[in-house]
């Protein structure tokens, strides 16, 4: 709640604390009760939206405009709005990005390319409040005619989305122009590629150091998001005796029992974890050391080259894509996706792929069914029981239960992968 305080000379001003927790005072001159009372309802709801996050109410997003500079400046001082000078596109977004200091660095580089398509398609000094509904369509159009993929606009789309929730909030304009835009990302099966243990294999043999052996296996056969999860590995993560290995995710932190989560030491990925632990220097803290800085797409690609394949679309993600799919055939989905550190809503709309493995595995399934049907078909008659009377048929159903435990059994004896 906010109060007003009149001073000896008779000037009033408006005192109240801020979302910091600090008390904030607003100076308003020699100025009428019943008008500092109407001020202080004002600066009653721009507080309760810096708290909350809500958008302002029309009525007072239309005064905000109204204000003159100098009561202007003073709001904005106490940080209750914008200065004028930062309503129009470019001085808002940059003093926006520049404002949100809770960002990651990485995060911050993402806004980057939604400033410079808005600033391009709109202008630097186009004001914010002159932004129509229909401006924003054809900011979204403008942006596939740039070539940009469907996925791309509607993220960028959303970004646009934020920088204009945030003046809406700020009571710069009274609507965001573009609320109604659709900025979903949506899953593109074109672009998902299963890279095989063998194409593995080649790729982790054309790699010039252990370093990158290991930088390539995290990935596959760990899982691991690159950069941010390969180049967060310490030695003290890696658990030898219980083999397995914490992983610090920065993407999911934000997520209850995000921060980190455990992933084993599988067999593919223990000689290249064991080979890097061999070569590091005694006392180093960092898995990765010689390529934190490097271009690792740039590399992976001229790697990939080198061991006589095509580079593949989303290098990296698709490497996580692939050890899902493996981890779902042999492992429960809440426990694949806690080792991938995913939901599983995640994994299928985005991860999860159809392989020609399953496919020949489909064929050969309906193959042994048919097999079952006929008493000459080899396989798993060993345990079809027979009828007490002599040349009376089984009992169906125990021929089905048979069938079904020789399945069990096959599925038993597959090595996971």
């Amino acid at each position: 709640m906010a109060s007003i305080t009149k001073q000896p000379n008779g000037r009033r001003m408006i005192q109240f604390i801020g979302p910091d927790k600090k008390r904030r005072s607003i100076r308003l001159g020699k100025v009428p009760q019943r008008t500092a009372e109407s001020m202080k309802l004002r600066v009653e709801a721009l507080v309760a939206s810096s708290i909350t996050g809500h958008a302002i109410d029309d009525e007072t997003s239309r005064w905000v405009r109204g204000l003159d500079d100098g009561l202007s400046e003073r709001l904005a001082a106490v940080g209750l709005i914008q200065p004028k000078a930062s309503s129009s596109i470019g001085d808002f977004v940059d003093s926006y990005i520049a404002s949100r200091t809770d960002l990651k660095p990485a995060t911050i580089t993402v806004l980057g390319p939604t400033r410079r398509n808005m600033i391009d398609f709109f202008g630097h000094d186009r004001p914010l409040r002159d932004i129509t509904e229909g401006d924003a369509d054809e900011f979204r159009l403008h942006l596939v005619r740039e070539g940009l993929s469907d996925n791309t606009a509607r993220r960028r789309c959303g970004f646009a989305k934020q920088f204009l929730r945030a003046a809406q909030r700020r009571g710069l304009v009274d609507r965001n122009p573009f609320a109604d835009l659709s900025a979903a990302v949506r899953s593109n099966t074109a672009r998902l590629r299963f890279v095989s243990a063998e194409d593995a294999e080649k790729v982790i043999d054309a790699c010039p150091d252990t370093e990158w052996r290991l930088i390539f296996a995290l990935c596959r056969f760990g899982g691991l998001r690159c950069p941010s999860e390969v180049m967060a590995m310490r030695w003290t993560d890696v658990n030898w005796g219980a083999s397995r290995i914490t992983v610090r995710s920065s993407k999911t932190e934000h997520h209850e029992d995000g921060e980190s989560r455990l992933v084993p030491i599988f067999p593919e990925l223990l000689p290249h974890l064991r080979q890097q632990f061999e070569e590091a220097e005694p006392g180093v803290e960092w898995v990765i050391t010689r390529n934190r800085g490097a271009n690792r797409r740039k590399r992976l690609v001229r790697i990939i080259r080198r061991a006589g394949l095509e580079p593949w679309p989303k290098l990296f993600q698709n490497l996580r894509s692939t050890r899902e799919t493996e981890l779902a055939e042999s492992y429960p989905m809440h426990v694949v996706c806690a080792w991938i550190g995913n939901s599983q809503v995640i994994a299928a709309k985005h991860y999860l792929q159809v392989t020609e493995d399953h496919f020949a595995q489909a064929a050969q399934g309906g193959a042994l069914h048919n097999a079952m049907q006929h008493p000459a078909a080899q396989g798993c008659t060993e345990h079809q029981n027979t009828s007490r009377d002599e040349g009376k048929p089984a009992f169906r159903g125990s021929v089905q239960r048979s069938a079904t435990s020789c399945k069990d059994r096959e599925s038993r004896e597959k090595v996971p992968l």
